[in-house]
């Protein structure tokens, strides 16, 4: 009798540990899809816009601004991200064309982009800025230099790494006069960016007794031949051509010029101060000056950024590079003392708060423009840009 309890009594006590086993198994049953939806949860993520010409006669301007978006998402995002959130850089093609770059501001507001880096070329920036303001979506871009797009008040939400043209057109008439030229042609594509730059220069020449301009002239940009303004050049008697434009036009038109063995000295603007006008230009690109974004070489910011470019993509940057960094920077910085992409926050952070970039230790002031950024005169010597002034 004693031993069948006992045996009872062990069946009992099994039977109560498979039971609690089963229980335990059922809560982790119930357990697991909570995990497992928790593993699921994708990290939270900041989208940065990048607009401008990734494509086309302009690519060159374009595709560094994206390649600086991608490194400085990569340098964030190691040390933690922004805020928590992980960067994710995502480009639009505008091909420097102002109705496909009101196609690309559309997209990056119905994505629900908060901050974009762009865009490139001021007519374009210009098309697009409308849609930007109307979004609430804070635009910063490293090369439009047009300066009604920061001083006439229309577009809070633009900021700019870079000088505006009537900056670099002062520059660029002080230089002429250096060099001795006493009546330019001015020659421009009719552009914003083109032909707001060649104005300035005209009005600041005009304001000075010691020079002239003998010609202001605008050009059809895609043009095959611009004989017939190089004609025009060489009857006016100039001593000296400052042109307004990009790199495609003035390499006909110097090319033209030196053909014709007009040999005065051809000044541009940072439009022109590409390593792809010396290519296409080739032999006749020597000599030419281009004003252009001051040399950041010695920031040690900018060293980074350009071994981090060699080591990602083999080569050195191109044009705009380390304003496109600092852009990048400066819109992350500000996120991140916002707290959030509010767009009022975001707005006082870039005003009021200094960060560490490719060009210096910057905020913008209440147009938009990035304080202490400026020019410097450039000459092709010996197949490359070389700082002159």
């Amino acid at each position: 009798m004693k031993f069948k309890l006992s045996l009872i009594a062990l069946c009992l006590a099994m039977v109560a540990m498979l039971a609690a086993c089963g229980g335990e198994e059922k809560k982790a049953e119930e357990a697991a899809p909570a995990e497992k939806a928790a593993a699921e949860q994708p990290a939270a993520k900041l989208v940065l816009g990048v607009a401008g010409a990734h494509s086309g006669d302009l690519a060159s301007y374009g595709l560094p601004s994206v390649n600086a978006a991608k490194l400085a998402a990569a340098k964030i995002n190691a040390a933690g991200g922004v805020n928590g959130a992980m960067v994710e850089v995502v480009a639009q093609d505008d091909q420097c064309k102002p109705e496909q770059a009101t196609n690309a501001a559309t997209k990056m507001l119905s994505d629900g982009v908060k901050i974009v880096l762009g865009h490139i070329c001021s007519g374009a920036t210009k098309a697009a800025l409308p849609i930007y303001l109307e979004g609430k979506i804070v635009v910063m871009s490293p090369s439009a230099t047009n300066p009604p797009l920061t001083q006439s008040g229309d577009y809070p939400n633009f900021f700019r790494t870079i000088a505006p043209d009537d900056a670099q057109a002062a520059l660029e008439v002080d230089f002429a006069k250096s060099i001795g030229l006493k009546k330019v042609a001015i020659i421009h594509d009719k552009g914003d960016y083109g032909k707001g730059f060649a104005t300035f220069c005209k009005q600041f020449v005009d304001a000075d007794a010691d020079i002239e301009a003998v010609l202001f002239e605008g050009v059809t940009p895609g043009a095959v031949d611009y004989s017939a303004v190089v004609q025009k050049i060489k009857g006016s008697g100039a001593d000296g051509v400052i042109f307004g434009g990009y790199h495609p036009e003035a390499s006909k038109i110097v090319t033209g010029m030196r053909k014709k063995g007009l040999e005065i000295p051809f000044l541009s603007d940072d439009g022109v101060k590409d390593d792809t006008f010396i290519k296409v230009a080739g032999k006749y690109a020597e000599g030419v000056y281009a004003t252009g974004p001051k040399d950041f070489s010695s920031n040690p910011i900018y060293q980074e950024a350009v071994a981090a470019h060699k080591a990602e993509f083999g080569s050195d940057p191109g044009p705009f590079f380390p304003e496109a960094y600092s852009a990048a920077l400066a819109l992350l910085n500000a996120v991140k003392v916002a707290g959030s992409t509010d767009y009022d926050a975001v707005m006082n952070a870039l005003h009021n708060s200094y960060v560490d970039t490719a060009v210096g230790k910057i905020k913008f002031d209440a147009k938009g423009d990035a304080e202490g950024v400026g020019f410097s005169v450039y000459q092709v010597q010996d197949g490359k840009y070389a700082e002159v002034k």
